[in-house]
Order: C-alpha cells, then structure tokens, then sequence
C-alpha cells in the first residue's frame, strides 16, 4: 500500500492559460520515493476528494516533485479546489508515485499530446533524448497561450517537437502521422477523450500493442456490460462475500471492514488495483491494457466485476 505523504508547497507557477504548476517537497527535506516517466501522484485534497496528477520530467530530482493543473470550471471540484488552496507554504497529503503508463524499450517514439495531456510525456521526451532514441512529439491545443511547455520544448528539441494551436493551425492530421504501420515504434498518447479516440481509429492497422494511451476519463464500453450478483473470496481474510446488483466489489469490501486502498472510483487511475488468484474477470477500467487483461493476473476493483460465478482476489 502506498504510504502517505505530508508534502509543502514550495513554488506555484502559471504553466499557460488554466493551467498552474506546483512544486512540492518534504517539509524535513527528506528524499521523496523515486518514479518513472509517466507516473502520477494522488493529491488528497479532503477524505473524500482525491485527484491524480502526473509528474513532470525529468525525473532527476529526489527532492521535488513537480505537477501540472488544468483548472476546470465545469470539472468535479478538485481543481478548483487546488487553485484556491495550493498556495506556497501550505501542506497538502499526496500518495504514490505509481506508474500504468510505463515508457517500454522501442526503436522509435511517436508522442501525441492534447493539451494538458502533455505532462505524462514530459518525462519520457527527457528519457528517450537521454538515450539517443528516435522521437517526435506532435503537440496540439486550444491554442497557443492553453499550451503548456510549448516554447520551452520546442526550444530543447527543435524539430522534433511539432506544435499545433487549433485556432492557427487545425486539427492534429492523424492519417499523415499515423497512417503506415512503423515496425518497432510505440505510440505514447494522452490527451482528451476525442482525441484518444480518433488515434485508436488511426493505428487500426497497427500491431495491438503498438499504442499505449493515458485517459482523464473512463473509457467508454465497447458492448453493454452485464450486472449480475456473484461471490468474492478474499484468499487472506478468509472470507467470501457476495457483490449484488448495482453495488461494486469495492464497495462491498470496504463494507467488510477490509481496508483496500481506492481514489478515482472510475477505473482511471489503477489505485485499486487487486491481484486475481482464481476466476475470470469482466474488466471495465480504462488502465490495463488488452494484453494484461487478457492475462487475468489483477483487476481494479472500483469498477470490474466478475465474468464467473466466484472470483479470488489476494486479500
């Protein structure tokens, strides 16, 4: 279970226009956990008001951890929330860092970023610079004053970085980036939930594997999905209990008064994510990828359901 962490804010900046950035260390000083390109923390804002931001690359500094906001209006709360109260000097509680979008070996990178989709990549764009990799990055917003790190990566990586303001220059042309299969290139993509989907229909004729995507909301599901009743087993408490109709595995674990470790509730951001000994799962989350649920090793519990009559989960 990941510990908790009682972080200060130590600078806050405008990234670009809605967007702020917080730099935040341990009061004491101390190292803070190490993380990957594409890694995200939890904020924990209130008990009940928990949000996930990714970290910003590189991620060279054990002292800081630094995340980009999106202040939405018509969002859910958190962000507003963080606007008005993140402020330097003030202690916020954080989780993490955990990683469902890991930069995996390629001969090639391909990087699409939608707005504030860009700050996964950060990261990544550093890493694979760092080992001589090719990439590019096709970077697309608003325009140009919602875009943040514009200016600075295009002035770090030049021609590799292509930006794309849809007031001066239009939609991302997805056919010309993405049309011809590369062999041994990987597609990184985070970004809004249209332009996910508009990349998915792009890389049909890509290998599965080849794109890997990061999501702000739940997928959407690809059949209609069913609710029936069925039992879990938890192999280390000793217990079987039964999720009916309408209720999800993790509310009725936590019912249980076995405490399971939650944020998102939607499948988004893989906190829950619970090791499957026995049994088929119905996955619903938008954080495993095909392959690994294909594998039925794990499930996030907030949102899947069971595809068998029992379920065992290592709890």
């Amino acid at each position: 279970m990941d510990a908790e962490l009682k972080l200060e804010v130590v600078a806050r900046e405008e990234l670009a226009a809605n967007v702020i950035g917080l730099r935040l260390r341990r009061p004491d000083g101390a190292p803070l956990p190490a993380w990957t390109p594409g890694a995200h923390i939890d904020l924990v804002l209130d008990d009940d008001l928990i949000r996930q931001y990714s970290l910003i690359g590189p991620a060279a500094d054990a002292a800081e951890w630094h995340v980009g906001v999106l202040v939405e209006a018509e969002g859910r709360g958190g962000s507003r929330r963080v606007f008005e109260q993140l402020h330097p000097g003030v202690v916020v509680r954080a989780r993490g860092p955990r990683n469902h979008f890991e930069l995996e070996p390629a001969d090639r990178y391909i990087f699409i970023a939608g707005g504030i989709g860009i700050t996964p990549l950060t990261g990544m764009l550093a890493e694979v610079d760092e080992r001589g990799v090719p990439w590019t990055l096709t970077y697309g917003g608003r325009n140009a004053a919602s875009m943040a790190f514009a200016a600075e990566l295009r002035e770090r990586h030049g021609d590799h970085v292509t930006l794309l303001p849809q007031d001066e220059k239009g939609l991302i042309d997805l056919d010309s980036l993405l049309g011809e299969p590369i062999d041994g290139a990987l597609i990184y993509c985070c970004g809004p939930a249209p332009l996910l989907a508009a990349v998915e229909a792009a890389t049909s004729a890509w290998p599965a594997n080849a794109l890997r995507v990061e999501r702000f909301s739940p997928a959407e599901p690809a059949e209609p999905t069913s609710d029936e009743a069925f039992e879990i087993e938890l192999a280390l408490s000793d217990v079987v209990l039964r999720v009916p109709p309408g209720r999800s595995v993790l509310q009725v674990i936590s019912e249980a008064g076995v405490d399971v470790l939650s944020s998102c509730a939607e499948g988004t951001c893989g906190t829950c994510e619970t090791a499957v000994l026995a049994g088929e799962v119905d996955h619903r989350d938008s954080v495993l990828t095909p392959q690994e649920k294909a594998a039925n090793e794990s499930m996030m519990i907030c949102v899947s359901r069971s595809a068998c009559p029992r379920l065992v989960l290592e709890l």
